[in-house]
């Protein structure tokens, strides 16, 4: 972060952190509930960090609300984040480590002269993994031709049914985040098509260029 870099908003982060709060809010309460114990979050200060060149900002105890993934971008919840959040200053090589649902956003670098360095870390469980490998690509590819055939919720299962819907782990160099938090899903793009009416082609080619992206 430059001298004179604005603060971040306040927020969470992965897993739902990074879906809109329409996606989220699709998701049972447990998984609410479950997510922030799938990760922990984690940065090493790779400079000293005074206050004033903005370390992250973070709310005690704000892990705890259950519906945070939903409301953190509701005005009320930032304004309560700006009047409560905390910040300490770290020296070179502090590690700071917290929960991802708590409510956290780097802070405005008012200095003229320190350029905050961090390095970024997320510490993924080991169990959040699936038992089988599909080749849900190639299923993508071999339902899209008929999805015509069906609408509404049933179209919407057989997208759920055969195509990736999580667009990660990814490589965010080539993957970027076009238009929210999160790369476009398979099942995302899969919608898309069949609401713009692309052509066969044009999805394959498109599921393959994302595939090459996720590495």
């Amino acid at each position: 972060m430059h001298p004179g870099g604005t603060a971040q908003e306040a927020h969470r982060d992965y897993h739902l952190g990074f879906m809109t709060a329409e996606q989220a809010a699709g998701f049972p309460v447990h998984m609410h509930l479950l997510s922030p114990l799938l990760t922990l979050q984690g940065a090493v200060a790779h400079c000293d960090m005074p206050v004033a060149s903005g370390p992250t900002q973070l709310l005690p105890f704000s892990q705890a609300y259950p519906a945070g993934y939903i409301t953190f971008r509701q005005p009320e919840f930032r304004a309560a984040f700006a009047a409560s959040a905390v910040q300490v200053p770290l020296d070179k090589g502090d590690a700071l480590y917290f929960n991802p649902a708590l409510f956290h956003a780097a802070g405005e670098n008012r200095t003229q002269d320190v350029e905050r360095m961090a390095n970024l870390m997320q510490v993924s469980s080991p169990m959040g993994r699936s038992l089988e490998k599909l080749d849900q690509l190639a299923m993508a590819k071999a339902i899209y031709p008929h999805l015509g055939q069906v609408s509404g919720l049933e179209q919407v299962a057989a997208i759920a049914a055969a195509a990736e819907g999580y667009p990660f782990p990814t490589n965010l160099d080539t993957d970027p985040p076009v238009g929210g938090l999160a790369p476009e899903s398979d099942q995302a793009l899969l919608q898309r098509a069949v609401a713009t009416d692309l052509s066969v082609d044009a999805v394959n080619d498109a599921l393959d260029a994302a595939a090459a992206k996720r590495g």
